[in-house]
């Protein structure tokens, strides 16, 4: 699991970062790429990634200020010439109005998708998808038009089965290990009954990203961030800048800091950097973070970062 920022940027593209699009790399788990936001240039930025758009099948929005939306019709048509009869379903999820602005786009630029998407407009807060692997809970956000933050639950890993312990106790090895292996009790031909829980290892515990769009400081951060192993959070403002923010509906790099710090987060992430921001005042806004909340990273344009297991 990999985060891939395709765009870091606030408001409008500057000479070093583009505009907020970022994706959750989940080919390992599940051959899947899900996109949070698609600002302007998105598929531009993609064109220098490994990201291939066809393993695109999930994009999250936000909320829809233009620059978090308007590479949405660029990319969907391009979308369509890697192969799109082949390609399944492709999901969008956001605010009520996200249909109509890319089905609009669509019409008047004569442009017919060569796959099937799926909306679903936001209605309500809680669970809005889940798989096998996967659940995302939505919450809203505080910002001048509706907005939303995403937090992505990966399910917990059953635990392994214990191989070297069943041989030292001279369990042979064939078709009951997969008995053993779904907690099974089984009788060997010896007469011992075993239970299969017992060679069971602890589960590993899936992980928690949490990605946020544009927001002023409100409680629903605090649900959706809680333990994250990752929080991305805006931090369009600085270090006393705390009443600009707030006038702007925005946050500043301290306020996302004290929320990592007081919910448990692993990682914080800052994005949404304003155009003010460049060198080393991108640099100041990191170390004033990091004096609140020590593992903090303004990102940049095309950087990667794993999502690791926690220990």
């Amino acid at each position: 699991m990999e985060l891939e920022f395709l765009g870091t940027g606030a408001g409008s593209p500057s000479k070093s970062r583009n505009v907020t699009s970022v994706a959750l790399k989940l080919l390992d788990e599940s051959n899947e790429i899900w996109l949070f936001d698609a600002g302007e240039g998105t598929q531009h930025q993609i064109l220098n990634t490994t990201i291939r758009p066809r393993k695109v099948d999930k994009i999250f929005i936000t909320h829809l200020h233009g620059d978090h939306i308007f590479g949405l019709p660029g990319f969907l048509s391009s979308r369509s010439f890697q192969g799109g009869e082949q390609m399944g379903e492709l999901m969008i999820f956001g605010p009520k109005g996200i249909k109509a602005f890319i089905e609009t786009s669509l019409k008047v630029s004569q442009t017919k998708l060569s796959y099937p998407v799926k909306y679903v407009e936001l209605e309500k807060e809680g669970i809005i998808y889940e798989d096998s692997r996967f659940r995302v809970i939505t919450q809203k956000l505080d910002h001048r038009i509706e907005c939303f933050g995403y937090r992505v639950e990966e399910k917990d890993y059953p635990g392994e089965l214990q191989v070297d312990r069943l041989r030292s106790e001279k369990i042979p090895a064939g078709p009951i290990y997969g008995k053993i292996k779904n907690g099974e009790t089984v009788t060997l031909e010896d007469g011992r009954v075993i239970d299969g829980r017992d060679y069971i290892g602890e589960p590993k515990k899936g992980r928690i990203v949490t990605i946020l769009g544009d927001t002023r400081q409100t409680p629903n951060i605090s649900q959706l961030a809680k333990d994250a192993d990752i929080l991305v959070h805006e931090s369009t403002f600085g270090k006393g800048e705390g009443r600009l923010a707030k006038n702007y509906h925005h946050s500043t790099c301290i306020q996302a800091a004290k929320i990592a710090k007081e919910f448990g987060v692993k990682k914080l992430l800052l994005t949404h950097i304003s155009a003010r921001y460049v060198g080393k005042l991108a640099k100041n806004l990191e170390k004033d973070a990091c004096q609140v909340f020590e593992d903090s990273k303004v990102v940049r344009d095309f950087d990667i970062i794993n999502v690791p297991f926690s220990k």
